[in-house]
């Protein structure tokens, strides 16, 4: 008879708030960001099996590299901080970005065409982004804080006519952060058809579970590893 195999016990997650980890893009946008920097990032993001990393396009490829056969997508940031970018270099930025292995691209609006009310180019800027992605996750950030509860409406309307995937509130460059409030009207209208991202800001479990209560189903930190571990 055969020697019977035993079952090695599934170690449980040593973090109290396991739950969180799915929800969180780890991310490390800092301009001064070390190669061992997006090393260390990977690994928690390895560790906490968080949704995926949020890196500078710079970094890509390196944080694909850590990343590689551990099923968590790197994301790569468009346009960003300020979003002023034409759309045919947010499209050509787009297009590399998956090349170099992205999966997931963070993409920040025309924020003066909106004030503008320049709408077909808010939407010719998103939906040239969209297509460069190749069916890749396309999350649309509209930096709420410079924003009336108009445009933020109207911004949403358009990301989802243009096909993203999210709308995210926030670079976290900005004035200022997410809010539940802005999350809760931004999945009022965007609906059920579309993810809702809370970035900025969100540094401790309280404010995590706030926005996912306001209907976040994805949330954008750097302080992720303190937010799983509620420390």
């Amino acid at each position: 008879m055969g020697q019977k195999t035993r079952k090695t016990p599934q170690k449980k997650p040593d973090f109290k708030h396991a739950d969180l980890a799915a929800f969180i893009d780890h991310t490390l946008l800092k301009p001064d960001a070390t190669a061992e920097a997006i090393d260390t990032l990977c690994r928690e993001a390895i560790d906490y099996r968080f949704a995926s990393v949020c890196v500078n396009p710079v970094n890509v490829p390196r944080a694909v590299k850590n990343l590689d056969q551990t099923g968590i997508p790197v994301a790569a940031v468009v346009g960003f901080p300020l979003g002023a970018n034409t759309w045919e270099i947010k499209a050509a930025e787009t297009r590399d970005l998956v090349a170099r292995g992205a999966r997931e691209i963070d993409m920040v609006i025309n924020i003066g065409a909106l004030k503008n009310a320049d709408f077909r180019c808010v939407f010719k800027d998103i939906e040239a982004v969209t297509q460069a992605a190749q069916g890749c996750v396309v999350k649309v950030i509209l930096e709420t804080a410079l924003l009336s509860h108009d445009e933020k409406v109207a911004a949403c309307i358009l990301a989802k006519a243009a096909g993203a995937t999210f709308v995210k509130t926030s670079t976290g460059f900005g004035p200022s952060g997410a809010t539940a409030e802005d999350v809760a009207l931004m999945r009022k209208i965007v609906g059920s058809d579309m993810g809702v991202k809370a970035s900025g800001g969100i540094r401790d479990t309280a404010t995590a579970r706030a926005m996912i209560a306001a209907g976040a189903t994805r949330l954008g930190a750097s302080a992720s590893v303190a937010i799983v571990k509620g420390s």
